[in-house]
């Protein structure tokens, strides 16, 4: 037996079945809830309960990624949306077209993220045009991380829907 068997035995390569799919799901949606735009959540609190030197560095933080971002979005906008979408419906049409798990597992991360993304830019040219400040912006934020944890949350729930369904029709165990 040569050494490529061997590791394929020894590790599922289905995704859905394979336990390190579902933590790299989790870390994904843990990480994307607690960045918001580039910022820590805790920051957000923390400005809130402190104030002073703390607010400061969150709106410095805020403004810096916020611009970062829409400087991204006039740049190269166009081309991020194109190429986007080309490999999320190259994804789908692998996936559940010719039915290949791995295509359907990374399809089910980068679409809800693909959301989330055109959420943040929304979300960063808003605080820019509105100048947001103080109490106002870390209102924005927490709406957008709640968005951000709404979305992770129905997305966790269809891929353990659509994860499970595969392991039973396709019979992990072999049967």
């Amino acid at each position: 037996m040569d050494w490529y068997s061997t590791v394929f035995e020894l590790i599922d390569m289905r995704s859905f079945s394979n336990l390190w799919y579902w933590i790299a799901l989790a870390v994904v949606w843990s990480s994307a809830s607690h960045w918001v735009l580039g910022v820590p959540y805790d920051l957000v609190h923390g400005a809130g309960r402190r104030g002073g030197q703390r607010q400061q560095d969150l709106e410095d933080l805020v403004r810096i990624n916020c611009n970062r971002i829409q400087h991204i979005s006039d740049v190269s906008g166009l081309w991020l949306i194109g190429m986007t979408c080309a490999l999320l419906s190259g994804l789908a049409v692998t996936g559940f077209f010719y039915w290949i798990e791995f295509a359907q597992a990374v399809f089910l991360i980068l679409f809800p993220l693909a959301i989330v993304g055109v959420l943040s830019m929304h979300a960063a040219r808003s605080i820019t045009e509105r100048n947001l400040t103080g109490e106002a912006l870390r209102n924005r934020l927490r709406l957008q991380r709640l968005f951000t944890q709404v979305i992770g949350l129905v997305s966790i729930f269809v891929t353990a829907m659509w994860g499970m369904w595969q392991n039973m029709s396709v019979g992990v165990l072999g049967g």
